[in-house]
Formats: structure tokens, sequence, C-alpha cells
């Protein structure tokens, strides 16, 4: 049953997405988002590959078989793209079908774009893809009960790996080195948060009118209680579309785990140019322990990231310069490759919802004539 519209989650997420909007839009935020963000780059890609050890290593991706490598990151940069809006469809599709294959590539793409170009850890890219699913015609409530969907979806992969990958390193099941920093520790905040996302199943969806008939069902309390009462309802709503999803055995919610390996392998494949690539578990592991950082609300994780990883994979004991070239590598793909694509998707999306808005419109008048003619 979708959760019907009220007050609550829902409004904070649309105020929240106003907010965004005369923020993060303006000029001042734009300048100082991208003067950090070159400044950062001109740091990581300027200063770091001078340091004696990297400028000889630098050297070796002159060899043709390097460049090679570059070229299997690109494409798996690309499938891991492809995954993501595979992995949207899969979920908004039902709901929202006149968005098929370009909205769903344009709104994942203007979403990633936006968070890569702004800070606040991930929201503006959040925001973004809020706006374009009400324009589509989502209410506003079922907007943020499917976008709850669609992250409960794509992080579980995440924390499952945290706890799954940590505990085998750890217990030495695959090979590599296993310091306890970053394998248990990582291993258990995996596994506090699936835990919080298992309990949310368990909350009511009437979660709102309970709270408000437990406050009298009137005044400023009842509201208070209501508010309160949103976020977990919509939350539990959330990741119960996510596991209907999953007992529908859809395909496109192979996306999920293919976003997170076809980006994986994109990392894989600049350790490859730079050198050798770590045990598969030291990879997968100290990738995922650098993209908690991201949670640091500095544009597209620039620097947060970077240093998150290379710290990681130094703690693994991965060579330092190897690490570092690899690192940048990478992020040179997950940070260019999609901006400005989604910067043109941004453009041409704000067409496709006048395109849908008008549809909408139209689908409602058919609706009145009928009722009128019946």
């Amino acid at each position: 049953m979708d959760v019907e519209e009220g007050d609550g989650a829902e409004d904070q997420v649309e105020q929240a997405w106003e907010r965004f909007k005369a923020s993060f839009f303006s000029r001042r935020t734009l300048f100082f988002g991208i003067a950090f963000i070159v400044v950062v780059l001109a740091f990581l890609y300027g200063v770091l590959p001078q340091l004696p050890g990297i400028r000889n290593s630098l050297e070796t991706v002159r060899d043709e078989g390097d460049r090679s490598w570059l070229a299997v990151a690109f494409v798996m940069e690309l499938l891991s793209y492809l995954s993501y809006i595979w992995l949207f469809r899969a979920v908004f599709i039902e709901k929202i079908p006149l968005i098929g294959w370009a909205g769903s590539y344009r709104i994942s793409m203007a979403g990633v774009a936006a968070t890569r170009l702004f800070g606040a850890a991930g929201a503006g890219g959040i925001a973004l893809t809020f706006w374009a699913v009400r324009k589509a015609g989502m209410g506003r409530r079922m907007s943020v009960s499917y976008l709850v969907a669609f992250y409960v979806l794509l992080y579980a992969i995440f924390m499952m790996a945290l706890v799954i990958v940590g505990v085998l390193l750890r217990a030495g099941v695959i090979p590599g080195s296993n310091p306890f920093g970053v394998t248990i520790v990582p291993a258990i905040f995996g596994g506090i948060v699936i835990a919080v996302f298992l309990a949310a199943l368990l909350i009511p969806g009437n979660l709102e009118r309970m709270a408000a008939r437990w406050s009298d069902g009137r005044g400023r309390v009842a509201g208070l209680a209501r508010k309160a009462a949103a976020v977990p309802a919509l939350l539990g709503h959330g990741t119960r579309v996510a596991v209907r999803l999953i007992r529908r055995r859809e395909p496109g919610l192979l996306g999920a785990p293919g976003w997170w390996f076809f980006d994986i392998a994109t990392l894989w494949a600049c350790f490859q140019a730079f050198g050798q690539s770590p045990e598969i578990g030291v990879l997968v592991m100290g990738y995922f322990v650098g993209m908690i950082a991201n949670v640091i609300p500095t544009p597209g994780g620039v620097g947060a990231v970077e240093g998150g990883m290379i710290g990681s994979y130094a703690a693994f004991g991965v060579a330092l310069e190897t690490a570092v070239l690899a690192v940048l590598a990478y992020r040179v793909f997950a940070f260019i490759m999609p901006t400005i694509p989604g910067v043109i998707a941004f453009v041409r999306l704000r067409k496709d919802v006048v395109e849908w808005q008008a549809a909408g419109a139209t689908i409602q008048s058919e609706v009145l004539d009928a009722d009128k003619g019946a």
C-alpha cells in the first residue's frame, strides 16, 4: 500500500530542496565550491606527484601497457554509471512510467553531478532527485519513501561488504593484511547500520497517526508528535518498499551491486596501471573504508575520499606511492566522468519536467472528463 500524502518528513525534504536551490545554486556558493575543488585538486594532482617516490612511479604511466589499464578503468566506470541508472529505473518506473530510460538517465546523472559539485555529504544529489521525481508526478511522501528505498538498496551492498569482507579478512579466511582498525571497526559500523534498517521494518506505517492520538490528536503537541514520527515512519515504509522490490526479483536491482562492483573494478585497473593491485580483500575493504569519508561535507568528497582511501590502504600496508597514484587516477574517472554529462543532463531535465507536468495535466483532464461523462 502506498503511503498517503501528509505533513512531516516529506515537507522537510521539499523545504530542503528550496533551501538547496536558494543557497547551493547561488553565485557565491558556486564560486566557493569551485574554488575549493580547484585548490584541492591543484594540491592532489600538482604537489603530491612531485614528491620523489611518487614522481618516479608516475613516469611508469608513459608505458603503453599502463595506458591500456587506464582505458579499462574508463570502461569500468562507464559500466558503473549504467548500473546506477538501471537501478534508478527499476525503483521508480512503476510509479512514474513516463520517465523511461531517457528520464532515468537524466535524473541519475544530474543527481550525481549535483553531488559532485556541491557539498552537504550528498544532499545536493538527493534534493535534485526529489525535485525531479516530484515534477514527474510522484506525491511528496511517496517520493521520499521511494528515495529511501533506492538508497537502502544501494547502500545495503556497502554495509554488507564492510561486515563480510572485514570479518573474513580479520579471520584470515581471505588473504591480505588485517589490522583491527580497518577490518573489525568498519564491520561493526556496517553491522549497526544494517540493524537500524532491519529494525525500521518493524515501524508501523500509521506511526504518525498513532503519535497524534497519544498526544490527544490536536494542538501544538500533536503537530510536534506527528513531525517527530514522520522520519521513522517514512524510513520504515521506504525499507519495506525495498524489500518488496527484492521479493519481486526485479532484474534492475542488479544495478546496486553493479554500481559498486564496476567502481571497484575502476580502482583495480588504476592500481594495475601504476604497478600492482593489492589482494582482492584489501582492495575492496580499503575502497569502502575510504568511501565512509563521503559523509564529510566537502564538494564531491574531494580531498576527504582521496585522503580516506589513501590512508586506509596505507594502514593495510600498500606502498604509499602506489596508493596515491592509483587513488588519484581513480578519482579522476569517478569525479570528472559524470560531471560534464550530468550538467548537460540537468539542462535537458529542466525541459523534461515541463513536458512531464503537461502530460500529467492532460491525464488529469481526461480523468475528469470521463467522470463527467459517467
